[in-house]
């Protein structure tokens, strides 16, 4: 009984942070989505790139239900880091239908194992696991890069929150924010000041 619940439970919240990690891309233009905005290149479209190759393994390979299509990016010959970033070839339409499709193949890896299924994650220093475990890591994975991209749009177009419904910081407008940033930075300064 438990063991359906859990199941359930991590893949909605899963397939909650799919949609959110598709929403963080939605009205941006394609310079915008794939556009280096980190120090390392971090980038919304390679956020998405990335998680694809996460689901496709670990969901696939882990539970030898390897995923069908060839992902160019991972393997021996791939360049480093291959798998977080769009190249010019590659179009966001490729590169989320292939996130979607990558998807399904874990829906149905879960849809078809026991939640105590054993898996092996040769990668790992503890490499025998359960579904349980990948499920747990790869939401665990999803969330943190969708903390990235919360911040990484914000600083595109300051837009926030998990989904066009959640307008609660724009509703606040610009002088709320500059104030309340003023804020913050006069607290950090005065703080600052008196460590010197």
């Amino acid at each position: 009984m438990i063991d359906d619940f859990a199941k359930e439970y991590l893949h909605g919240d899963l397939r909650d942070v799919r949609a959110t990690m598709l929403w963080k891309i939605e009205g941006l233009s394609e310079y915008d989505a794939r556009r280096p905005l980190t120090f390392t290149g971090t980038n919304l479209l390679g956020l998405i790139k990335h998680l694809t190759n996460t689901e496709a393994r670990y969901f696939g390979e882990v539970f030898g239900r390897p995923f069908p299509e060839r992902l160019p990016w991972w393997g021996e010959d791939a360049d480093y880091g291959a798998d977080k970033w769009a190249t010019e070839h590659e179009s966001r339409a490729e590169v989320v239908d292939r996130y979607r499709r990558a998807w399904e193949h874990s829906d149905a890896t879960i849809a078809a194992l026991d939640i105590d299924s054993p898996g092996h994650v040769p990668w790992w220093p503890r490499p025998d696991v359960k579904l349980f475990n990948v499920m747990v890591h790869v939401l665990t994975e999803t969330n943190r890069h969708a903390g990235h991209a919360d911040i990484l749009r914000e600083q595109l177009d300051a837009t926030v929150g998990t989904d066009a419904g959640n307008t609660g910081p724009q509703e606040r407008g610009t002088a709320f924010w500059d104030n309340h940033r003023a804020k913050i930075e006069q607290a950090a300064k005065a703080f600052d000041e008196t460590q010197a």
